[in-house]
């Protein structure tokens, strides 16, 4: 089986994974709440992102559009340059991470375009599939669905410390998905191995 086949086969399962996660999320937990899976430092916590990375917003009227149709124009991008990578005879672990930045976006893109439409809201309620009277936004404007919450260690920043001293601190303390993860994995994968996989002729 060649590269390009085993990273469409790693697309299709993290896709998967990631879309189911977030289904059950959304039909099983409203808006806040979380489950503990080992102790403090693993919690299953949901909450919904309106914007880009770490809740941040494009603040205009048109906003939420452009940032959907810029994910989108990216993933096409991202696709196109992986076949050419391919085609040039990559090496493997290359097309591997790219694939990963390319599903990791894929999934967070179905979020802002779909789940708006298929979801009813989950403030104070858990999320109807498919609800009859419409879903909580319209297309291209539905919220990325995160979950996974690592705070691994929480303690206070000492008095002397510049800016923050006496806050307390929370690592890790941002809460993402399994989207969210495999782009960060394959970012991780092209940068530590960059000269092996670029390496000149």
């Amino acid at each position: 089986m060649s590269p390009l086949k085993k990273s469409f086969i790693l697309i299709i399962i993290v896709l998967i994974i990631d879309q189911a996660l977030k289904i059950w999320v959304k039909t099983h937990m409203m808006l806040g709440q979380e489950y503990h899976i080992f102790g403090d430092w693993f919690i299953i916590h949901f909450v919904e992102n309106n914007g880009m990375a770490f809740g941040m917003e494009l603040d205009w009227k048109f906003g939420k559009i452009f940032l959907s149709v810029f994910r989108i124009i990216a993933v096409f991008i991202i696709g196109w340059y992986l076949i050419k990578l391919s085609k040039k005879g990559a090496n493997q672990w290359l097309l591997y991470s790219v694939a990963l930045v390319f599903v990791g976006a894929v999934g967070n893109i179905i979020d802002s375009v779909f789940y708006g439409v298929i979801f009813s809201d989950s403030y104070s309620q858990v999320a109807t599939l498919f609800p009859p009277e419409g879903g909580y936004a319209s297309f291209l404007h539905g919220k990325v669905v995160d979950m996974l919450y690592f705070p691994i260690i929480e303690g206070r920043y000492p008095d002397w410390f510049p800016f923050k001293g006496g806050e307390t601190f929370i690592f890790f303390r941002p809460v993402f998905n399994i989207a969210d993860s495999a782009i960060t994995i394959g970012i991780f994968i092209i940068l530590i191995f960059q000269k092996k996989f670029f390496k000149e002729d």
